[in-house]
């Protein structure tokens, strides 16, 4: 029987030392790292996430601005608030809630986001920087992963990685990670042959393709490290619903040497790791270690 990857813990853990860095910081800066949130419209979804990073942000000692705006917001006053907040001294990461409406391009918002504030690691420059080894900003949810492996397995290198999904939010800057790990990294998809084949060689397995329990037990190598990216919400038995990741949990736990749940595992680390960007975005503009 596999061991249970405990994110929740984990990312109690980083945030609790992020505070600490934020205590350390206001002392050396005479300010707080500041993050700013700019939700668009009234998406259910969108609006829970944003209170979640307001309420992670207070509980560090950040300071949060939230910039709420309706969903007929024009696309020029979203790249003129922008802009605002790319000059504003006392934000150090800016975070854009997507999806925005579909009037909106989001490659245009994202891409007028200062890189050395896009703390979300969306921007072409933040991928440039980590394709290229460069210091830059990672997206939360890869970085989230790549901390749990390293807690779990200590050093990557040499280690063959299968990563399901080749999203740019997740699939692709999690294989850059790897790589920069000496992983030797695949990146498997809807059209790669024979899927539960590639899977079954690898020591750690990243599913980032948003299907239900799609990776099976017999797809997985005796031993492997399983992280699971996904979230899903499926029919229960009492007729509401219930969460499940891309792995089917129990059937993996029998083979696999670890595997993060859902939920709790890799989850809590996102906004673990934004709060983390956060505190490293202002540390970079201050010149302080």
């Amino acid at each position: 029987m596999g061991d249970i990857i405990d994110g929740k813990g984990f990312a109690a853990n980083l945030r609790a030392d992020v505070a600490k860095g934020v205590d350390t910081f206001r002392a050396q800066a005479g300010r707080a790292p500041g993050l700013a949130v700019v939700l668009v419209g009234e998406d259910p979804a969108s609006t829970v996430y944003v209170r979640s990073k307001h309420k992670a942000c207070v509980e560090a000692g950040m300071e949060s601005f939230e910039h709420r705006l309706p969903a007929d917001t024009a696309e020029g006053d979203l790249l003129s608030l922008i802009g605002q907040l790319n000059a504003d001294p006392a934000v150090d990461g800016i975070l854009v809630q997507l999806p925005l409406p579909r009037h909106i391009d989001e490659l245009k918002v994202i891409e007028a986001i200062d890189p050395d504030k896009d703390v979300d690691g969306f921007t072409i420059g933040s991928a440039g920087r980590l394709a290229t080894g460069q210091d830059g900003f990672v997206a939360c949810t890869p970085l989230g992963c790549l901390m749990l492996l390293k807690d779990r397995l200590g050093d990557l290198s040499g280690k063959s990685a299968v990563i399901i999904g080749r999203s740019n939010i997740v699939g692709k800057p999690m294989a850059m990670l790897l790589l920069r790990e000496s992983c030797t990294v695949t990146i498997a998809h809807s059209r790669t042959q024979d899927l539960p084949a590639v899977v079954r060689g690898a020591d750690i397995v990243v599913a980032a393709v948003g299907r239900p329990e799609m990776v099976r037990g017999d797809w997985l190598k005796p031993g492997a490290t399983v992280i699971d990216v996904g979230i899903n919400r499926v029919p229960a038995d009492d007729g509401k619903t219930r969460l499940v990741g891309d792995v089917d949990f129990a059937e993996a736990m029998k083979v696999a040497a670890a595997v993060t749940p859902v939920p709790g595992g890799v989850g809590p680390m996102t906004i673990a790791c934004l709060l983390h960007n956060t505190l490293t975005a202002a540390r970079r503009r201050e010149n302080i270690g």
